[in-house]
């Protein structure tokens, strides 16, 4: 029987005799970067450059430099007014995890601005924790010479992040740079049209973009951690192109918003209907106008109800009482009974015509209506109280 030092002499021959490992490539040489000397350290830059001309989607690159800025600031309520559309940074992040906080890093930015006819795509990658003081340092002159930042749920997100990193690194972060957030802008245009405002969502639905083989967000943070531990930089490719698509959507949706908020011919009935939604409450007769052309375009079903009631509420403060009234009969006539135009074309009658007997016959009409459709005893009370009250003041005329 052998003795436990044959065994550990036997191991150590398969051992010798195993070939080494061969060293993992050059990170740079895998994603197609160079490494960048900042001062404070080398960064890992991947650079592309795409002509303006150049389709994301459906729409050219282009086009979001057009983007009337003055239009899209006011629209979406900008806090600081958005300067030269060709002087914008487009900006997005890929990080450790989606919780926030101190010892969450944003390992790998991803930024797009325009030199001369091209937009340039620069990312910025930590080949480990230490690089984070040159990726800074990179991304300082880029913020300093931007008129704004474009982002995509940055106000939640990416830039409260790179805040965090700067004040712990003791850098200076500007708190006064104009930034446009697309998500506030799309969850009021497309809620209730799309499941959800993600990006990959409008990517789909508003851009005509379908990513192949993209990397889930969720998964991108494991990926960096198994580089960190083998070095083994060729699954990073898919991240690397996930974030470079991020930021070219950015700047096609821009695109998008630049063009809807323009001309309106090219958008469907319920474009139109969000980007009323958008100009409410920034610009309420655009918003109206908006609203009617969505009408007009055919808007049905649940959005052309919200719509309808909608602008009926408006046109009553305006006191265009027979504008108010025919949305309110139209809406009345909805194939899910809702209440709210009856409700209020009863007290049109009532409180306006002094027509008590028009207003009885239409709360008797939404009884009827009402109990058909199963309609909630809370609401059916309502009516008949207010049936109640009608015939006690019939009787006293």
């Amino acid at each position: 029987m052998q003795s436990l030092d044959d065994l550990r002499r036997v191991v150590r021959r398969i051992e010798t005799r195993r070939p080494p490992r061969p060293a993992a490539q050059p990170v740079q040489e895998v994603l197609g970067g160079e490494l960048q000397d900042t001062g404070t350290g080398q960064i890992l830059v991947v650079r592309r450059e795409f002509p303006l001309s150049h389709h994301h989607g459906r729409y050219s690159l282009g086009a979001a430099f057009e983007t009337p800025l003055e239009l899209l600031s006011a629209a979406t309520r900008a806090q600081a007014p958005i300067g030269e559309a060709r002087g914008l940074l487009f900006l997005d992040t890929e990080t450790t995890g989606l919780a926030g906080g101190t010892g969450t890093y944003a390992f790998l930015v991803g930024a797009g601005w325009l030199e001369g006819e091209r937009l340039v795509l620069a990312q910025y990658f930590m080949r480990d924790f230490d690089d984070e003081p040159a990726l800074l340092t990179a991304l300082v002159p880029l913020f300093e010479r931007a008129s704004g930042v474009v982002t995509f749920n940055g106000a939640g997100f990416d830039l409260p992040l790179l805040e965090t990193r700067f004040v712990l690194a003791r850098r200076r972060w500007s708190q006064d740079l104009p930034h446009l957030d697309l998500l506030r802008p799309s969850r009021r245009v497309w809620t209730g049209h799309f499941p959800d405002c993600r990006l990959a969502t409008l990517e789909r639905e508003v851009l005509g973009l379908e990513r192949e083989d993209d990397v889930p967000g969720a998964l991108i943070p494991a990926l960096y951690f198994d580089f960190l531990r083998s070095r083994r930089a060729a699954p990073l490719v898919r991240v690397f192109a996930h974030n470079r698509d991020d930021v070219l959507s950015l700047v096609s949706l821009l695109g998008w918003f630049g063009r809807a908020l323009a001309v309106h011919d090219h958008l469907n009935a319920d474009e139109l209907a969000g980007l009323g939604r958008l100009w409410e409450p920034a610009d309420l007769d655009r918003a109206l106008a908006c609203y009617r052309a969505a009408l007009a375009a055919g808007l049905a079903g649940p959005a052309a109800q919200r719509v309808r009631l909608r602008l009926a509420r408006w046109e009553k403060r305006a006191a265009r009482w027979d504008a108010a009234c025919e949305l309110w009969e139209a809406a009345s006539r909805h194939e899910a009974f809702d209440p709210l135009p009856w409700e209020e074309l009863a007290k049109f009658h009532e409180h306006r015509r002094r027509d008590l007997a028009a207003a009885r016959a239409i709360v008797e009409e939404a009884l009827d209506l009402g109990r058909e459709a199963g309609t909630s005893s809370r609401v059916l009370d309502a009516f008949n109280y207010r049936l109640e009250r009608l015939a006690r003041r019939s009787r006293k005329l």
